[in-house]
């Protein structure tokens, strides 16, 4: 219908945007009663589909462990790994200690967001004012603290981050300026028909390929927690690896439409292009279902409000609980802000583990 005289029309893109987001109505959106399995059959495809080409593995795949080193009770291995065809990256694998000749411990991923030093401060590195800053800021060493607990954990960089940030040694490639690596990869990456999501989930896999090899690790016992991007690529990972039999979730429960379109809180390495017209976040946490998951969520939250963090999981208890397992899925819901309240994971991942089996 034409506007009248004098009336102005809408010339906001971000505005634009918004509405066409409200108005969305994901193809694969879950319905109440839907029967889970089948809607996980028909939507999962799809998603996946949206990741794009995964990057060829190493023709010649190199594991050199750098080093090892122990801080108090847990012992600390630096890896060189082979993740794709053409990138290398580091990784830590944390220990506890005290494990006995041959002992075998179920194993945690511990995926960062967009955090100082990528893996560093997740996975223990305390050696800075401003890695020690942060962990006492969002609570975020859950790589060493899960160690400590009994736990193996390992931790790898994303593309743009800790000994992937291009900008650092041994790299200097400081040839972006004030623009976002995640933006920049995205562009790169979808001219490839691929997607810095889809790259950096073939990186982890490659990271659970190693892992499972090593004489601490039981391969049968693997979980996987992130906090916010660290959180996205929890999700992800369990989607697209079988091999993680439980997942916590931190600070990463929203609604594509409200912080995606309406707050910009997110960035080129946590979409796929094509997503929310399948599926908005809750369905994609659905999709775990009956997997054992716990989600964190902070009640003071300023990246994922309160608000629209319930509503997105109250849509996910309702999935758990029409395929019949609401019994695994769990809330911590703390009072925080945007980092890992750490209140139930050790029992949590104990529990679905079997820890002390």
């Amino acid at each position: 219908m034409p506007h009248g005289p004098g009336k102005p029309g809408n010339t906001s893109p971000y505005e634009m945007f918004r509405t066409l987001a409200d108005h969305n109505r994901p193809k694969h959106g879950y319905r109440p009663d839907e029967d889970v399995a089948a809607w996980r059959a028909r939507a999962l495809p799809d998603v996946l589909a949206t990741l794009g080409h995964s990057p060829a593995a190493a023709s010649q795949p190199r594991a050199d462990l750098v080093a090892e080193w122990q801080d108090g009770p847990v012992l600390t291995q630096r890896w060189l790994l082979s993740v794709s065809e053409h990138l290398e990256a580091y990784a830590y694998v944390n220990r506890p200690a005290d494990l006995a000749p041959g002992e075998r411990r179920p194993a945690l991923l511990c995926w960062h967001g967009h955090s100082a030093g990528g893996k560093e401060v997740i996975m223990g590195n305390a050696s800075s004012p401003e890695y020690r800053d942060a962990d006492l800021d969002t609570h975020t060493s859950y790589g060493r603290r899960m160690a400590e607990d009994g736990f193996v954990t390992f931790g790898v960089d994303w593309m743009g981050y800790g000994d992937q940030d291009d900008r650092r040694k041994p790299h200097h490639h400081d040839v972006a300026g004030n623009r976002d690596w995640c933006n920049l990869y995205y562009l790169q990456a979808t001219m490839l028909d691929m997607t810095p999501l889809g790259i950096n989930l073939a990186h982890g896999r490659s990271l659970v390929d190693h892992v499972v090899t090593l004489p601490f690790v039981d391969a049968d016992r693997l979980g996987v927690m992130g906090l916010s991007g660290g959180g996205t690529m929890t999700l992800w990972s369990a989607l697209t690896d079988d091999r993680l039999r439980a997942a916590e979730i931190i600070c990463y429960s929203d609604l594509f439409a409200v912080f995606g379109f309406r707050d910009l809180n997110y960035c080129g390495s946590q979409i796929a292009p094509g997503l929310f017209t399948l599926v908005d976040l809750p369905d994609l946490q659905g999709l775990l279902a009956p997997r054992p998951l716990l989600v964190d969520i902070g009640a003071y939250d300023e990246c994922f409000r309160l608000e629209s963090a319930m509503a997105c999981h109250e849509r996910v208890r309702e999935i758990y609980r029409a395929a019949d397992a609401a019994d695994l899925l769990e809330l911590d819901l703390f009072p925080g802000g945007h980092g890992w309240g750490g209140n139930r994971s050790v029992a949590f991942f104990s529990r679905h583990l079997e820890v002390g089996r």
